[in-house]
């Protein structure tokens, strides 16, 4: 069990200045691996798109449409389900949304036209989005404050590395079967990730120690001992005023103009990352390769992702998140920019497309990082629901934005210079965000704010 000092009493205090034990680590290892079949669910759709758009011969606006149904469940999800979270708790909630998860992909390969697709996706986006808003909230919540950003962006990454490592097992399917095949792998996988949360992550003591629902104690010295740490003897003491906050307090005047700022990131930076990530697919097939090959390339593409993300998690520790931000939406409208331009070549195609995962991935990595620092514990799973869930609007706009101009005879050039302006207005929105200190907490300086002076 970890040595704790005998000064810290507040249960949250021994999660915050520790060092963090093999089983937190197991937990972060957890969110990875869930943020990682996020990624792969959402990006089933467009492995499956050449072979969904050959088997019923729709049109490139129509397939938009269904390539963004998922994303429009992902936004109500996020939104809905991120104020259950801080409701009843993360772990139940998270559980919840792998089931919904697994029976939305299992779903999906009974559809027989695109209307019965999208109703699947749909219901799949929503356990995705809940699951996102869940994720970034118990990573901060177990992590302490001197690993906090490099965990959060490892949670991130998490989510480009389902999309490369899933890609290559959809590609070698998609060579051999029919694209039904991706979502039957995509629901097993998720069903198999069901009893390893349930083991591996045990309550948010963040949450326990805020909430004191009942049993309070012995649950946060349950979880303290299942992550190595000696137990308290009482619970913190909960102010008055604290406990009449409640999650709608994302629009309180202390915080509604984070809520907005990074929201209006979020929503313009995702137009750009998802183009790549929903449209690259069908923009190789289209220029005569095979599915397979189209699904190698977005496989590059969420390789640079994972590099970036894990670049942005080390960056962080010596330049402060908010410029850090800035400059990589900056580069990743430069990155869509330059793929627009790409010949029919797989090489040269696979290396643009990993340059605009690297910065489209990690531009979200410092998004996130800001919304865990600055949103307190009764809202953070509140706060990062709403940020993705009205910036999943961005998700929903891209692919048929895209197919749009497409459709309508603008050169792929033009989309990818339009579409590659999302990130670039995002960098300006950031500039008008008030972050307090510029980098996270370290370990030599214990006393600083975290990110913002409230941040729990």
């Amino acid at each position: 069990m970890a040595s704790t000092d005998p000064r810290i009493t507040d249960p949250r205090e021994i999660i915050d200045q520790m060092d963090m034990t093999t089983a937190q680590i197991i937990v972060v290892v957890m969110t990875v691996l869930l943020n990682a079949m996020d990624g792969f669910d959402v990006l089933s759709i467009a492995f499956a798109s050449p072979g969904i758009a050959k088997e019923w011969g729709i049109a490139q606006t129509a397939l938009g449409v269904v390539l963004s149904m998922e994303l429009i469940g992902m936004a109500f999800g996020s939104i809905l389900i991120g104020g259950v979270a801080d409701r009843i708790g993360r772990r139940p909630t998270l559980l919840g949304c792998l089931v919904v998860m697994a029976v939305g992909m299992l779903g999906a390969t009974t559809a027989a036209t695109p209307v019965q697709l999208s109703i699947w996706r749909v219901f799949t986006g929503f356990g995705i989005g809940g699951m996102l808003s869940g994720t970034n909230a118990v990573v901060a919540e177990f992590s302490n404050k001197k690993r906090r950003a490099l965990c959060i962006s490892l949670m991130v990454i998490g989510y480009p590395l389902g999309g490369t490592f899933g890609g290559m097992f959809a590609s070698r399917l998609l060579a051999t079967h029919d694209w039904r095949s991706v979502f039957y792998f995509g629901a097993t996988i998720t069903a198999i990730l069901l009893p390893l949360l349930f083991f591996f992550v045990p309550e948010s003591i963040h949450w326990l120690a805020r909430k004191q629902p009942a049993n309070a104690l012995a649950r946060i010295n349950h979880s303290l001992k299942r992550l190595g740490h000696a137990v308290v003897a009482a619970l913190p003491e909960v102010h008055e005023s604290d406990r009449k906050k409640s999650v709608a307090d994302i629009f309180s005047p202390g915080l509604i103009s984070i809520t907005l700022l990074v929201t209006a990131a979020y929503f313009l930076h995702i137009i750009t990352f998802y183009f790549i990530l929903k449209w690259t697919p069908k923009i190789v097939a289209d220029m005569g390769f095979p599915a397979s090959a189209a699904g190698g390339v977005l496989t590059w593409a969420n390789f640079g992702g994972a590099l970036g993300g894990a670049a942005f998690g080390l960056l962080t520790a010596r330049i402060g998140l908010k410029p850090l931000t800035i400059g990589i939406l900056v580069f990743s409208a430069i990155g869509v920019a330059m793929f627009g331009r790409t010949p029919a070549n797989l090489d040269t195609m696979a290396w643009l497309a990993g340059i605009a995962g690297f910065f489209g991935n990690a531009g979200v990595s410092g998004l996130y990082s800001i919304v865990a620092y600055a949103f307190p514990t009764h809202v953070r799973a509140t706060g990062t629901g709403f940020v993705i869930g009205v910036g999943r609007g961005g998700a929903v706009l891209a692919p048929i934005l895209a197919g749009y101009l497409l459709e309508k005879g603008f050169g792929l050039p033009t989309v990818g210079l339009t579409m590659g302006a999302g990130s670039l207005l995002a960098a300006f929105v950031l500039m008008f965000l008030e972050v307090g200190t510029s980098r996270p907490v370290q370990a030599k300086d214990r006393k600083a704010p975290a990110m913002q002076p409230r941040v729990a």
